[in-house]
């Protein structure tokens, strides 16, 4: 798929030169390439040519989607390849969308790559010779592994860049620019939109190894306080010495989800999964204190549930997404805690409980490990994983249905649904759907049902 955009980028570059233009790959995909990272994304800008040359020389390629005409933005149908044209951006409100753009084809390269973010993705790259033209430092902070704001009046124009600081910090594993860090935490973020906030925090939590330089990022600039404010509340959450040796509870939250990341690959909901992992202990803020001289957060996985759909709904209206992940942080104790100790009943309705058993599995070895004593939990995911399979084989065996019910004469009605409810909880308890029903029977001749 890559190469059938690049090729199709080479074909409109050939016809942009036959008329006197350049074509340029820009932005992240000449950061990716120069840092040996596969990418998806594949951005041209042409220079030189007026618009509707340019819109005849797609025209005579294929089908053009004017994806954003008005500020001189084209797609071809069939292909995953952005081709724009040069422009000015000029802020003239507080919004994502308040800005006044001015397509200039003749703008220049210099003037053109100003408005970008970062100096690594200010570079350009000649599509037909592989010229690289770096106008602000790009390649050395490549090298350098060092992130910096290209330009400080454009920069504050857009207060998402201080996510995106942190995003690509975390991502890439490079550092951000003292003086970058500096003006980001000078930047108003409540304006944003929470959609735009939600994806480049997706893009740290799934695609960093260390998730945690994303906060940490975020925490240098003092800008957790409006988005991730449940976050930074865990800053100090004093924890017990002999079970958290490693601090507070936002390094232990800090040291979990970067255990997750190593994990993510496993899971069934990838993004649930290491969303679970950030909001796991937001409980402790309020159930943290001192019992008999030791610090207790007794509850605190129940407090964390209701503190993380807040969080949650401020982030996302994703219900499927936020349903998955309050069900693993309100059952996030109970595997380490049942483990050698709990009859296998109660393990049949943990795994029944929980929506993806395997993921409360890895997000229980991550809170196992994150914290500062090493732990070898080979053993415990073993048996944790022999006691879900045990759980999968049981869920092959037939239950009681609406039908078995109406055969035992039952008519349809609110003990229907009841009894329905009983037969599967019995079914957990490893009864048979013989002695179920016979079960069933009793009681509905007791109860003179029928």
């Amino acid at each position: 798929m890559q190469n059938k955009n690049i090729e199709i980028a080479k074909k409109i570059a050939k016809k942009v030169s036959d008329m006197n233009g350049r074509t340029f790959f820009v932005g992240g995909y000449v950061r990716d390439e120069i840092l040996g990272i596969e990418t998806k994304d594949i951005d041209i800008e042409v220079h030189g040519i007026e618009v509707d040359t340019l819109v005849n020389i797609l025209e005579s390629i294929g089908d053009v989607q004017k994806i954003g005409a008005s500020f001189g933005v084209f797609n071809l149908k069939g292909y995953d390849l952005d081709i724009a044209m040069p422009r000015k951006e000029k802020s003239n409100g507080c919004g994502h969308r308040d800005f006044e753009i001015y397509v200039d084809p003749f703008i220049g390269y210099e003037e053109a790559s100003i408005r970008r973010d970062f100096t690594m993705n200010s570079l350009m790259k000649d599509v037909l010779t592989g010229e690289i033209i770096d106008n602000f430092g790009g390649i050395e902070d490549l090298k350098n592994k060092n992130i910096k704001y290209v330009n400080e009046i454009s920069f504050c124009e857009d207060p998402l860049r201080v996510f995106r600081a942190a995003q690509f910090a975390s991502r890439f594993g490079f550092n951000v620019d003292k003086k970058t860090i500096e003006l980001c935490s000078t930047m108003d973020v409540s304006s944003l939109a929470f959609e735009r906030v939600f994806e480049e925090l997706k893009k740290a939590l799934l695609k960093s190894e260390k998730p945690s330089i994303f906060f940490n990022t975020l925490k240098d600039m003092n800008q957790l306080s409006f988005w991730f404010k449940e976050i930074e509340g865990l800053i100090g959450i004093k924890q017990s010495e002999i079970h958290h040796p490693e601090g507070d509870v936002f390094t232990h939250s800090m040291m979990v989800l970067d255990e997750a990341a190593k994990l993510r690959h496993q899971a069934e909901d990838k993004l649930g999964f290491m969303l679970a992992a950030l909001c796991h202990d937001f409980g402790k803020t309020i159930t943290t204190q001192v019992r008999k001289g030791k610090l207790t957060a007794y509850g605190h996985e129940v407090e964390s549930a209701k503190i993380a759909k807040v969080f949650l709904d401020r982030l996302t209206n994703k219900i499927s997404l936020k349903k998955d992940v309050l069900n693993l942080v309100e059952l996030h104790m109970k595997p380490n805690q049942m483990y050698n100790t709990a009859k296998k009943k109660s393990m049949m309705k943990l795994w029944d409980d929980a929506i993806h058993p395997t993921d409360l599995i890895l997000l229980s070895k991550a809170d196992a490990l994150g914290r500062g004593i090493k732990k070898d939990y080979d053993e415990i995911e073993n048996a944790l994983r022999a006691s879900l399979k045990d759980y999968n084989v049981l869920m092959q065996e037939p239950e009681v249905s609406g039908k078995d019910l109406i055969l035992l004469g039952l008519k349809p009605g609110v003990q229907f649904s009841e009894y329905i409810k009983l037969g599967h909880k019995l079914h957990l308890s490893g009864l048979s759907k013989e002695e179920i029903l016979r079960h069933i029977s009793s009681d509905i001749n007791k109860k003179h049902l029928v």
